[in-house]
């Protein structure tokens, strides 16, 4: 689809915001926040904090998991005459959040869509894990029931790339278990709480992680080594026994 701009048609900007540190925002994203006619926001809450902390006065509505059917034919009405801004509880919309749907719908009706990038927990974790981040797969959060969790474990067991997925609280600590199990005992990097007062960044293989965890709190992005690295480190240490190193 292409747009001819000189004509004013109305937007749905997909804007990425903070996902800890307030400050973690752009310029655009604070101007484009203040002049759209609508925002919806995945938790209005954590939205109304970002607002205030900018003076920023645009009208908010609510849209997440339990709402989205109801309130998107109200959304895509509204798209036909006002721009509205469509923010996550925290990050890029559309990444493991409603506003796929959103989006999608939109695209579908010949509404332009427009990304403001921005702060994103997968990139943040990915650049500080210390992991292969030139590839990777991003798994989203990990299934709740156990053999899922186990099959899809199962099924990536010899995947060359990093792989990377979130995780609450609640269960990081028998996802990090059964990755071991499961995986063996690899490298991972177990990032918590990403750019707020308490980040953590735990680095070391897999059974480190799972004692280092028997308490957690706080929200959680896990980079696992694939096996392409895991290869190579061996072929490196292969290396420098043979040199005698």
């Amino acid at each position: 689809m292409s747009y001819n701009y000189s004509v004013i048609v109305p937007v749905l900007y997909v804007i990425a915001t903070p996902i800890g540190n307030l400050e973690d925002i752009t310029l655009r994203a604070l101007r484009v926040l203040g002049e759209v006619q609508l925002i919806a926001a995945e938790d209005t809450r954590t939205a109304r904090k970002l607002l205030n902390r900018y003076n920023i006065k645009t009208r908010l509505t609510s849209y997440f998991e339990h709402n989205k059917r109801m309130k998107m034919p109200v959304l895509l009405e509204m798209l036909e005459e006002q721009d509205i801004a469509l923010i996550s509880e925290a990050g890029m919309p559309g990444i493991s959040d409603p506003g796929y749907e959103l989006i999608k719908a939109a695209i579908e009706k010949d509404i332009r869509v427009v990304a403001l990038p921005g702060s994103s927990a997968v990139t943040t974790a990915l650049a500080v894990g210390g992991l292969p981040a030139d590839q990777f797969v991003y798994l989203g959060f990990l299934p709740r029931k156990k053999g899922e969790k186990r099959s899809l474990l199962t099924s990536l067991r010899d995947e060359p790339r990093t792989l990377l997925c979130f995780e609450s609280p609640y269960r990081v600590v028998d996802s990090l278990a059964a990755m071991l199990e499961v995986l063996g005992d690899r490298n991972v990097a177990v990032c918590r709480e990403l750019t707020k007062l308490h980040e953590e960044v735990f680095r070391g293989p897999l059974s480190s992680a799972v004692k280092h965890f028997q308490k957690p709190r706080g929200e959680f992005t896990i980079v696992i080594q694939g096996t392409g690295d895991i290869k190579k480190s061996l072929r490196k240490a292969r290396e420098k026994s043979n040199l005698g190193v």
